[in-house]
């Protein structure tokens, strides 16, 4: 069971034993009748021989509730790779009995508005978990049937419908007047995971906040158990407001974001499961090009630029000091681990935890010297009210070629009838 503490500027929802799984959705059923909810999925080509999607198609073809279910897939270069994924999810329905919708974002229709956007000055950068995300709350967003958006990735190898209704239910129930959910859970199994949150995201807020004294965003961000996590949900309007990176800087711009456009009142992270186990990432200390070491220096150039939007100044000195003041505190943060690791009798590298601090101390300089000689970086992609200011025909044309795409597949008419 878990704790109840409530702790931070944001609310925490948690998991107090374990509610029956069939009264849970039977209760978001009856809350979707006045706010549909819609379920978005950045799924990688690659993950359709992977044992963690199979296993997620699987539970939610006995979700009962959802009114939309987007997929929005990267990684597939040819028609045949796309037709393998439509249909992989084709024993997924909604709750009128709709099929999912399926976005070939490589295919030329896709590629073409695409390109359509970056010669209107609105670019949404290249191919990746942001980009899927964000065209995915736009097919959300053209269709005009969901009220709140729920994501989550695909590589959730231990996956149950019970993440995702715990997910959903701070929104679709209007009494509990959430605009924006985050998950949070433990990273354990065999062993202590999550490096990037543990050792580089949570250290350094609070190396921000040792060396820069209280600071309303730092306190908001330290807020969140789990912040890099992948799941999120929100309602429609918001979606349509918040602007995101392309990159692995993902979730945490997208916290910025929401802090910038709600109250703290309606933001809350939910306790989704005990124990959450993906596929983990190399950390590929020696190359900054992929790997943690990757995800890392996208995630603190993410973080001093939003930072830096609120008037914190990043030169060579400062930059000298925080990341004294992180590696301290990473270091301790690993002795603290290791010692409940060693009480519950799970294995620990210590040397390996010590290499991942030196790594993400690489990274985040890397960051914090490419900031200095370039503030801007790479923009983050338009939030869709721009776009559809820009390019008033964007959201019809985006939901047509979608439509197309499904058609031209084997299983044209069942997609069809999701779209």
């Amino acid at each position: 069971m878990s704790d109840f503490h409530q702790t931070g500027v944001i609310s925490t929802l948690h998991r107090l034993g374990r509610r029956d799984i069939v009264s849970l959705e039977r209760e978001l059923l009856a809350h979707a009748e006045g706010r549909p909810i819609a379920l978005v999925l950045p799924c990688l080509y690659s993950e359709l021989h992977d044992v963690a999607l199979k296993g997620i198609i699987d539970q939610l073809k006995h979700v009962p509730y959802l009114s939309q279910v987007i997929v929005s897939v990267d990684g597939a270069p040819t028609r045949e790779h796309f037709d393998e994924m439509c249909l992989a999810f084709s024993g997924v329905r909604t709750v009128d009995g709709g099929a999912p919708t399926l976005l070939w974002n490589d295919g030329p229709r896709l590629q073409a508005l695409i390109r359509t956007l970056a010669d209107e000055g609105l670019d949404p950068g290249p191919a990746g978990k942001g980009r899927g995300v964000w065209l995915a709350m736009g097919a959300v967003i053209a269709a005009d049937r969901a009220r709140m958006i729920a994501v989550h990735d695909c590589d959730i190898r231990d996956y149950s419908r019970e993440l995702l209704a715990r997910l959903c239910y701070p929104i679709a129930n209007r009494n509990t007047n959430y605009e924006f959910v985050k998950g949070y859970y433990a990273r354990v199994t065999d062993r202590i995971y999550g490096r990037v949150t543990r050792l580089f995201m949570t250290p350094f807020l609070r190396a921000m906040r040792s060396v820069l004294g209280p600071n309303p965003l730092l306190e908001f961000l330290d807020s969140f158990r789990f912040p890099l996590a992948g799941e999120c949900a929100m309602t429609t309007d918001l979606a349509r407001s918040i602007r995101i990176p392309a990159d692995w800087g993902l979730e945490v711009g997208m916290l910025v974001e929401v802090y910038r456009a709600c109250s703290l009142k309606r933001i809350a992270q939910v306790e989704l499961i005990d124990n959450y186990d993906h596929k983990h990432r190399d950390l590929s200390e020696t190359d900054a090009s992929t790997g943690l070491h990757r995800m890392v220096a996208d995630i603190g150039a993410s973080l001093i630029r939003n930072l830096a939007s609120y008037g914190i100044e990043f030169d060579a000195g400062f930059l000298n000091t925080l990341t004294a003041a992180y590696v301290r505190l990473a270091q301790d943060a690993v002795a603290r681990y290791h010692d409940g690791a060693a009480l519950n009798g799970l294995p620990f590298d210590r040397h390996e935890e010590e290499l991942a601090v030196e790594t993400f101390q690489s990274a985040l300089r890397g960051a914090g010297l490419d900031f200095v000689r370039d503030p801007m970086g790479a923009p983050q992609i338009p939030n869709w009210n721009r776009v559809t200011s820009a390019v008033p025909g964007f959201l019809p044309e985006l939901q047509r070629a979608i439509e197309a795409d499904a058609a031209d597949g084997p299983g044209g008419q069942w997609m069809l009838a999701g779209a």
